[in-house]
């Protein structure tokens, strides 16, 4: 009797199962497991749809921006922590944890297409079972908002009912911007920085400083500048860039999903929205552009 052919190893296989090797761990009573990790029982059941009987669409809403305020809260960490590089003058590890904001930017920006598959009728169906509760009400973006510059002292009143979210928020307030702290960082590097700048009362917002302009001017036109302060500079655009990308991204599926109506935590809505979109963080890092090559 003839002896099968021997399968080639890139031939198809008839079953589409693939062996659990004898190398894995199968039992878990007393070993962490993927889940008891990443505390996932308490994660899958924290979804809790309001609206009765239940929207099918109401988890979409519910995990758009669950995802998004873990996104913030990675954002945060890591704003933190350049800021606190940049205070050591570790400018490569600040631009790493950078770098790793402005990737996390982009996919906050893109998961709006997610909420954008919500038509108006679905979710006009159960808004109503939202009540007060609103996107203006999370203090992760306020929080990341604070840190880049854009402070008002005001905005701690929306968070008087949360205690720890009016002590992270006030603390934020007082201290020193991420813009603040590169500012030091270039003090530090023999830049002109204006005195009043460096003791400046960081509990105010950013407002624009034409004095800064020549300094970043020196900064992108010299041969001499070493490379991580550009690029530093550049990270700053990129991270202003890509928030005002997922502001207006907002704005958009925002407008597309409820028109011109009032916002559910008593905001105009669209229009409110497009307010933000004048807001800047670091201005002199756009204004130098002009003054490039004259």
């Amino acid at each position: 009797m003839e002896k099968p052919a021997a399968k080639s190893p890139n031939s198809p296989s008839s079953r589409s199962v693939r062996e659990i090797e004898d190398s894995v761990r199968t039992d878990f009573r007393h070993a962490m497991s993927y889940g008891g990790y990443l505390d996932l029982d308490r994660l899958l059941s924290s979804q809790h749809p309001l609206s009765r009987p239940e929207h099918h669409d109401e988890l979409l809403f519910i995990i758009q921006h669950q995802t998004s305020e873990l996104w913030l809260k990675l954002v945060l960490h890591e704003l933190l922590e350049a800021r606190r590089l940049f205070d050591q003058d570790n400018l490569g590890k600040a631009l790493k944890c950078i770098a790793r904001v402005k990737a996390i930017q982009r996919t906050m920006t893109e998961q709006w297409s997610v909420l954008g598959t919500l038509t108006p009728r679905e979710y006009a169906q159960f808004r109503g079972f939202l009540g007060s509760s609103s996107g203006f009400q999370s203090y992760q973006y306020r929080a990341v908002e604070f840190l880049l510059g854009n402070k008002n002292r005001g905005m701690l009143r929306v968070f008087e009912s949360d205690p720890a979210a009016h002590d992270l928020l006030g603390t934020l307030l007082a201290e020193p911007t991420l813009y603040d702290s590169f500012l030091h960082v270039l003090a530090r590097a023999g830049y002109d920085i204006p005195k009043d700048i460096l003791e400046r009362d960081t509990s105010e917002p950013w407002t624009y400083r034409k004095d800064l302009v020549p300094v970043f001017q020196q900064i992108y036109e010299s041969d001499e500048t070493p490379w991580g302060l550009y690029e530093a500079c550049e990270d700053l655009v990129d991270v202003e860039d890509n928030f005002q990308a997922w502001r207006f991204r907002h704005l958009r599926t925002v407008q597309r999903t409820i028109g011109f109506k009032v916002g559910t935590g008593g905001s105009s809505g669209v229009d409110f929205l497009k307010r933000a979109l004048d807001l800047t963080f670091f201005p002199e890092l756009y204004a130098v552009r002009t003054e490039i090559g004259n």
